[in-house]
C-alpha cells in the first residue's frame, strides 16, 4: 500500500508539473527572444482560462470548439500586447521590462477582478472530463490527469517539430541567438518578436485550460506562476526542454513534500529546490554556461 500511495503521489506530481513546464515554457521562449522575463505569464493564463469560460457558458460555444478559439484569441493578445505595451521600450534596461510585466500582470488581474460578478466568483469550466476516473489495478487515475500529461506530451511534440523542421522555428532560433546578425540576414526580428509572445500567450492559455478543471477558474489563478518561475531556472531559462523538466521535478517535489513533510513544507519545497540548483548549477539543468569577459 505504501508503494501504490507512493506512485499516486508521483503520478499526481507528474500531472501538476506539466502545468509548471508548460508556464514555464512562456518564461523561456520570451527569455530566448527578448532577453527578458515576463512576470505576466500567469495572469494571461488566467485570462485564457476565463476566455474559454466566457465561450463556453455565454457564447454557447461547445468544448471541442471553445478550446482552439481561446487559444487563438490569446495568441493575437499576447502578439497586440508586445506590439503595443512591449516594442516601445525594447533596448531600455532589462529592469524596466521587468517591471513593465509586472505591471501588466496587475492590470490585468484587476481588470477581470472589476467586471461584476465573474471576476469576483469561482466558476467551474464546464469539460465533458470532469468526474471520470479509471483504475489500474490498486492505481486510481482521474482523466483530468491523464488529460493533462496527453496535451503537454502533444504541445512539446508541436514546438519540437516547430523548431526543428519549419523555417519559421528556425529562424526564432536565429533570433534568439544573435537578433543582430538575423536582422542582417533579412529576418524580420521584430515580426519574430511579436509571434514569439502570441506563442507564449497561447501556451499559457494552454496551461489554464489544464489547471482550470482541478483548481476552477478565478483571479487569482495566475498566481501559480510563481512556482513556475523556479522550474524555469531549475531547467535552465535557455532551454525549452529543460523548462518541462524543471517544471516536472517541481511538480513531483511538492507533490513528495506535501505528504511526508510537515505542513507547511509543500509552499516551499519549490523555492528550496531553486536555492539548491543555484548553488550547484546556477546556469539550471540544461542552461548554457555564460561567461561575460571584463
Amino acid at each position: 500500500m505504501q508503494f501504490v500511495q507512493f506512485v499516486q503521489l508521483l503520478i499526481s506530481g507528474i500531472s501538476q508539473g506539466c502545468i509548471y513546464g508548460l508556464m514555464a515554457l512562456g518564461f523561456v521562449l520570451i527569455y530566448k527572444a527578448t532577453e527578458t522575463v515576463s512576470f505576466a505569464q500567469g495572469e494571461l493564463m488566467m485570462l485564457g482560462a476565463f476566455c474559454a469560460l466566457a465561450l463556453m457558458t455565454v457564447a454557447g460555444f461547445p468544448f471541442w470548439l471553445a478550446v482552439p478559439a481561446s487559444i487563438a484569441a490569446m495568441g493575437l493578445f499576447g502578439m497586440g500586447l508586445e506590439r503595443a505595451v512591449i516594442r516601445p521600450i525594447l533596448g531600455q534596461p532589462a529592469f524596466s521590462i521587468v517591471m513593465l510585466t509586472i505591471g501588466i500582470g496587475y492590470v490585468l488581474r484587476g481588470l477581470v477582478t472589476m467586471i461584476p460578478v465573474i471576476g469576483t466568483e469561482t466558476h467551474q469550466l464546464p469539460v465533458p472530463y470532469q468526474d471520470l476516473s479509471f483504475r489500474l489495478g490498486a492505481l486510481v487515475l482521474s482523466a483530468g490527469q491523464l488529460v493533462v500529461m496527453l496535451a503537454t506530451g502533444l504541445l512539446c511534440a508541436a514546438l519540437f517539430a516547430l523548431f526543428r523542421y519549419s523555417k519559421l522555428g528556425v529562424a526564432m532560433q536565429a533570433a534568439a541567438q544573435n537578433q543582430l546578425a538575423a536582422y542582417y540576414m533579412g529576418i524580420p526580428v521584430q515580426r519574430l518578436d511579436g509571434l514569439v509572445w502570441a506563442l507564449a500567450a497561447a501556451v499559457a492559455a494552454v496551461a489554464g485550460l489544464l489547471l482550470a478543471p482541478v483548481t476552477f477558474v478565478h483571479a487569482n489563478m495566475g498566481l501559480i506562476g510563481l512556482k513556475a518561475f523556479p522550474a524555469a531556472v531549475v531547467g535552465g531559462f535557455s532551454s525549452l526542454p529543460g523548462a518541462i523538466v524543471g517544471g516536472l521535478l517541481i511538480g513531483i517535489v511538492e507533490s513528495l513534500s506535501g505528504f511526508y513533510l510537515p505542513e507547511g513544507f509543500k509552499d516551499i519545497a519549490a523555492f528550496i529546490v531553486v536555492l539548491v540548483m543555484l548553488m550547484l548549477r546556477p546556469n539550471g539543468l540544461f542552461g548554457e554556461p555564460l561567461r561575460k569577459k571584463v
